[in-house]
């Protein structure tokens, strides 16, 4: 088959004209992905890990299937775990979106090229860079709209961007194991600025060069510039001390006011929909094992109070500590007979959404710093911090940390 010449526009190599790009540009953004990349996939594997899909209730993506292949249970040491891995997560995340645009830049007439198909291999290659690109900017769109809150979609956050996420990690892995000879050939044959180096057999420098409007290295230092702009304007939600004070990226504001209760909060008691009737004197806590008991909040004052200094992290990145006073989730096992119990299924009075439940693991529920909460930093919780009583456990994602705890049901070991 004879394809007729190049439509106008992109498809034209007279179109690409900058001096900057060539191959040694588009392997340097290479490089700084490919030590990026995995730190993100990992971290937002890890993520997956936190939810413990092998329990079975924590796991809300459909038909997962192999995708359920994590052989561990959550641990909950360090305590910061959780806050470290997914404060990567979103840090690096948001560092890395200009160094893809950059990339894009580097790489675009080869997007355009012509004809589409030459050959089987050349399609299957163009078809790995449709999901690089694709799956890449999929999941910085909406991994990013997530951190803000902004859920501008119809489909689940939590199954799409798991799901994106094998679909471009695996396109990733595939590319950067084809074009590794190149991209190591092309860091070594550096040249001087406006000299693309040779050879290119990606043709990705312009054959007809325009004037230089700016040095490679200006232009470096506007993308590496961007990157830690961004981190600056992220990293204190996660970090915390003087940084967050220019968190301006940070979902849920830089300053929460004073007292005891001020830090962040996800779900409003307004929003989940408790109203004063659900946490009143009627209040009830039922623990559920080899018999079942029913406790007051006075009840559960009384029992022996412990206090653990704890973080408590989100998948939107942002993560703070607070000392936690209340009673250990392994004594309120050994009151229903259940001492040894593999795991507890945890039920919050609110209702109708996906978080409104979890199930903790063996350790996390025998974890002597795993907390029902009944107050934090020496106050009562607030209602929108879970008042009546809330679960607070070591390395355990914010989500799971279930609120206005209303039933536990703890599973015969």
């Amino acid at each position: 088959m004879r394809w007729p010449g190049p439509p106008p526009g992109p498809f034209r190599a007279e179109t690409w004209r900058s001096p900057l790009r060539g191959p040694w540009l588009a392997s340097l953004f290479g490089l700084v992905l490919l030590v990026g990349v995995p730190i993100v996939a990992v971290t937002g594997f890890l993520s997956y890990a936190a939810y413990d899909p092998a329990l079975g209730d924590n796991d809300l993506t459909p038909w997962a299937g192999l995708f359920q292949f994590y052989f561990f249970e959550w641990p909950t040491s360090p305590v910061w775990l959780y806050r470290l891995t997914q404060g990567l997560h979103v840090i690096v995340g948001f560092a890395l979106v200009p160094i893809v645009l950059a990339k894009l830049w580097t790489v675009a007439p080869k997007l355009y090229d012509w004809p589409p198909v030459r050959s089987v291999a050349q399609g299957l290659e163009r078809l790995n860079i449709f999901l690089i690109i694709g799956g890449a900017l999929f999941q910085l769109a909406t991994g990013i709209l997530n951190v803000q809150y902004d859920y501008l979609w119809g489909f689940s956050f939590y199954d799409a961007h798991l799901f994106g996420a094998w679909v471009f990690t695996a396109a990733f892995v595939a590319h950067a194991a084809i074009k590794m000879p190149t991209m190591v050939r092309s860091l070594r044959n550096r040249g001087v600025d406006h000299v693309p180096p040779a050879p290119d057999p990606d043709a990705l420098a312009p054959t007809d060069p325009a004037p230089p409007s700016m040095s490679r290295r200006v232009l470096l230092g506007l993308v590496g510039g961007a990157s830690g702009l961004l981190v600056l304007l992220t990293a204190g939600q996660t970090i915390g001390g003087p940084l967050r004070r220019v968190a301006l990226l940070a979902p849920r504001g830089r300053t929460y006011g004073e007292g005891p209760n001020d830090f962040q909060v996800n779900m409003t008691a307004d929003n989940a929909g408790i109203k004063s009737d659900d946490v009143g004197a009627a209040y009830r806590l039922e623990l559920v094992g080899a018999r079942t008991v029913q406790l007051s909040r006075d009840d559960l004052l009384a029992m022996e109070q412990h206090s653990e200094e704890l973080p408590i992290a989100c998948v939107e990145g942002w993560s703070t500590v607070q000392s936690w006073q209340g009673v250990r989730l392994a004594d309120l096992a050994a009151l229903v007979g259940r001492g040894n119990a593999p795991s507890v299924f945890v039920e919050s009075i609110q209702q109708g959404t996906p978080f409104s439940q979890t199930t903790l693991n063996s350790g996390q529920l025998r974890d002597p710093r795993s907390l029902l909460a009944l107050g934090v930093n020496g106050a009562e919780l607030s209602l929108d911090h879970g008042f009546p009583a809330r679960v607070i456990v070591p390395a355990n994602p914010g989500v799971r940390n279930t609120k206005w705890v209303r039933r536990m049901t703890f599973a015969d070991g």
